[in-house]
């Protein structure tokens, strides 16, 4: 490969990179938000909530990147193509990180709670200084791991013109008739980010386990 398919392929990997990280964030805290909703019970609200996860889980990323982009025109929006596969990517990882957060919730002491509660803490108190970094511990494996599905499903985004990693890999195999260098450096690119999200979580859990000392 020359320099300028080189180039081509960091420039996918960042497009990549910066939209699942846009997507992951929104993600995980809509997901939060999503979950404590629904531990609320509000009647409507929650088989509202219980709709949108099931569809969203349900839907293939392609599908929902492609209605986003083709309807919003029917509503009267005007959505361009990063800002649409972000759109699509967040919808889809919001609703597995509402799980896990849930998850993470209902598995949560009721004893710490009470005893939180009995020393006058109100529950928004108890929540952010007991439950939420509790929570966040239990909660990082999973959410590492959909964040990875995320970055390894985000080349669905490629079907409304996004160019993105993939996109381009397949640009260059097509111009060059030799796909088994591209195909590799995206891999290898793919690995390193996820290794990366990996790295971090094993970060994370030491220092968590040396305040947990």
């Amino acid at each position: 490969m020359n320099a300028s398919a080189w180039q081509m392929l960091l420039d996918g990997a960042w497009t990549t990179i910066w939209i699942s990280g846009v997507s992951i964030a929104m993600g995980v805290i809509a997901g939060l938000i999503i979950a404590l909703i629904r531990i609320a019970r509000i009647p409507v609200v929650d088989q509202i909530l219980v709709l949108y996860i099931s569809l969203a889980r349900a839907t293939p990323l392609v599908t929902l990147a492609l209605f986003i982009f083709l309807s919003a025109p029917t509503f009267g929006l005007s959505l361009n193509r990063n800002v649409a596969g972000i759109l699509a990517l967040t919808l889809n990882t919001t609703a597995f990180n509402a799980e896990i957060w849930r998850s993470a919730f209902r598995n949560f002491s009721r004893e710490q709670r009470e005893a939180a509660m009995a020393t006058g803490m109100t529950p928004w108190i108890t929540f952010r200084r007991i439950m939420l970094p509790q929570m966040m511990i239990t909660s990082l494996p999973g959410l590492i791991n959909e964040m990875s599905f995320l970055i390894k499903g985000s080349p669905a985004i490629a079907v409304i013109g996004i160019v993105d990693l993939t996109r381009v890999t397949n640009r260059i195999s097509a111009v060059t008739y030799e796909p088994l260098p591209p195909i590799l450096v995206a891999c290898a690119l793919y690995m390193a980010v996820i290794g990366c999200l990996v790295w971090l979580q094993r970060i994370a859990e030491r220092r968590a386990n040396r305040l947990a000392m």
